[in-house]
């Protein structure tokens, strides 16, 4: 019985000063984010502003809608056979903000180049993946004129 005992409290202590198993050799990193700047380095605005980008394909959007952010935080969303809305976006620290009838949505861009736009847009419910396509033969819209008060 004491060799039983010894040999517990032997495996007790060995437990006590074991190291702690290696790591996969792996290291964290953070979710992926696109591999191109959005930025543009001559002028220093994100490169998606003052363009018409028109969607060719998302999960709550309508194709054919364009989408168009103005370089004084202007935002038009025109879908095909209605009027244009109009809301406002926020780029601050890498994050897109698009706000919509006074609601704000977070926005993470997936991906950007000279001819195409993907953004998840984190709306209540399920986020909203909208792949847009550079759509440079529409004109850009003028802001909204605001009403008088």
């Amino acid at each position: 019985m004491k060799r039983v005992a010894a040999m517990i409290f032997g495996m007790f202590l060995a437990a006590c000063t074991q190291s702690p198993p290696p790591s996969s050799g792996a290291p964290q990193t953070a979710p992926p984010t696109s591999t191109q700047t959005t930025a543009d380095p001559q002028t220093a605005k994100p490169r998606f502003v003052d363009r018409v980008w028109r969607v060719d394909s998302s999960s709550a959007v309508a194709p054919g809608t364009t989408y168009a952010f103005l370089a004084d935080g202007t935002l038009v969303i025109n879908a095909p056979s209605s009027t244009a809305a109009y809301g406002h976006w926020t780029y601050t620290n890498a994050a897109l903000v698009m706000i919509e009838e006074g609601i704000a949505y977070p926005t993470d861009i997936l991906a950007l180049d000279e001819h195409s736009f993907a953004i998840r847009s984190h709306n209540p419910g399920e986020p909203v993946d909208i792949k847009l396509v550079a759509a440079d033969e529409v004109p850009l819209p003028k802001p909204a004129e605001k009403p008088r008060e």
